[in-house]
């Protein structure tokens, strides 16, 4: 009797750059068990081929033109469509990572993080297990032990949803509005109203006090 070889693990990707799209490509058909399935480039065409191909696992980043890819996760959550999401990002854990898991992601790791990393996530998260990175993981327990306490860093800007977050960071890495809208892939009145947003929340009067407000925040992060 002829064996069938076993069912390789389908991948779609959804990643906007396209040279760090075609190296996790790249990476992934190097392996035997796994199959790229799909890419998509923006949240709208993502979450159109996730729900299409019902894949394995997806791997999204979380910085899409027009659209976080938070927002990918909840419509994926309010369609009941049931796929493991690994968020790719180039932002720090302590960042993000508890807001995509909030959101329903399996794990999140970094760009700046060794490629096999990602191999490993897809491979922890399809046995039904979470993935962040070790040092993070640390982290979080040592948070959860005092109360929450261990970073209140991130507590000024706990408010902020996910794309307004990412605006805030940009601001306060000292990118003009036509740079933010560049980057994120939105108009620059659409970057104009997420600033209008973040100074109502955060209780800052004027984009001066915006600015340097987020810059102290960045500084404090490095």
């Amino acid at each position: 009797m002829k064996l069938q070889p076993p069912e390789k693990i389908a991948v779609v990707l959804v990643e906007d750059h396209r040279m760090c799209r075609e190296q996790l490509a790249h990476m992934i058909a190097k392996t035997e068990e796994m199959v790229i399935v799909g890419e998509a480039d923006n949240m709208g065409d993502g979450f159109s081929l996730i729900a299409q191909k019902r894949p394995s696992i997806a791997i999204v980043d979380i910085t899409l033109k027009g659209a976080s890819g938070l927002e990918l996760l909840k419509q994926l959550r309010a369609q009941s469509i049931e796929v493991p999401v690994l968020i790719l990002s180039m932002h720090d854990e302590s960042l993000y990572a508890e807001r995509a898991l909030h959101a329903g992601a399996r794990g999140y790791v970094t760009k700046h993080e060794a490629s096999e990393d990602v191999l490993v996530a897809i491979r922890q998260i399809l046995k039904g297990e979470i993935y962040l990175n070790p040092r993070f993981m640390s982290r979080m327990a040592r948070k959860m032990m005092t109360g929450g306490n261990v970073d209140d860093r991130t507590r000024p800007v706990d408010r902020l949803a996910g794309r307004e977050l990412e605006v805030f960071e940009l601001i306060g890495r000292g990118l003009t509005t036509r740079e933010i809208g560049a980057q994120l892939g939105v108009g620059i009145a659409t970057v104009d109203t997420y600033r209008t947003r973040i100074k109502e929340k955060l209780k800052l009067e004027n984009t001066s006090r915006l600015r340097s407000e987020a810059s102290r925040w960045v500084q404090q992060r490095e």
